[in-house]
């Protein structure tokens, strides 16, 4: 069964008994089973599981009889306009990220020094220990998007990107937990070959890496 490990648990509870609704395991009209069997299948506590069930009977999903149990009414859940607003303020975070990044990162192909490609790194290895929680994931992501900004030299990116990730950073959170899939070793690779390209002074493919892997995040959103 899937184990829930993340913070917020009753989001990731909510979002597991949603994938198995998906999966057939419970058909429309059926019972689900009672919250001392869920919890330990999903490695929480019982109060998780009522509000995960509270949630996914907020959208519609499941319903909750009394004296009778709880059943599922829908086998996938209709997106409200407060979701669609949501997405689309991810997906314009995404292209700033993509308009300032990019160019950066092919500017710090060029310019970086010995001393500015030695804090990316470490910079990459801080983000691959922090892969567990979305907040520190986030927060060692930007930290190493920020020394390759900084390394392009440009005064004017940098003010861009330090006022710009405030909403970024809420903005991302919020696209981590929709998407539910995260420092992936796929994507640690990626963030990789980008300093790697860096470091080669190939500032053609520093940006293209850079720019693929924003999209990519948009992809999360489909």
């Amino acid at each position: 069964m899937m184990q829930v490990r993340r913070e917020p648990l009753a989001e990731q509870a909510a979002e597991a008994l949603l994938d198995r609704i998906r999966g057939g395991e419970w058909g429309l009209g059926q019972k689900l089973p009672g919250e001392t069997t869920l919890a330990p299948q999903l490695g929480v506590g019982r109060s998780t599981i009522r509000e995960a069930i509270r949630q996914l009977a907020g959208r519609g999903v499941l319903a909750s009889r009394q004296g009778a149990g709880v059943f599922v009414t829908a086998l996938e859940q209709a997106e409200d306009w407060d979701q669609v607003l949501r997405r689309a303020g991810i997906t314009a975070v995404i292209e700033a990220r993509i308009a300032i990044e990019v160019e950066a990162s092919a500017l710090a192909a060029e310019r970086r020094t010995p001393a500015e490609l030695r804090t990316m790194r470490r910079a990459l290895e801080t983000r691959a220990a922090h892969r567990a929680e979305i907040e520190e994931h986030v927060d060692t992501d930007t930290a190493l998007h920020r020394s390759i900004v900084t390394a392009a030299h440009n005064p004017i990116l940098i003010e861009l990107f330090d006022g710009f990730t405030p909403r970024s950073r809420q903005a991302m959170i919020e696209l981590l937990r929709i998407g539910g899939n995260y420092g992936t070793e796929a994507d640690h690779l990626t963030h990789v070959r980008i300093i790697d390209a860096i470091s080669a002074h190939d500032a053609a493919t520093a940006a293209a890496l850079t720019r693929e892997h924003l999209l990519a995040l948009m992809t999360k959103l489909l």
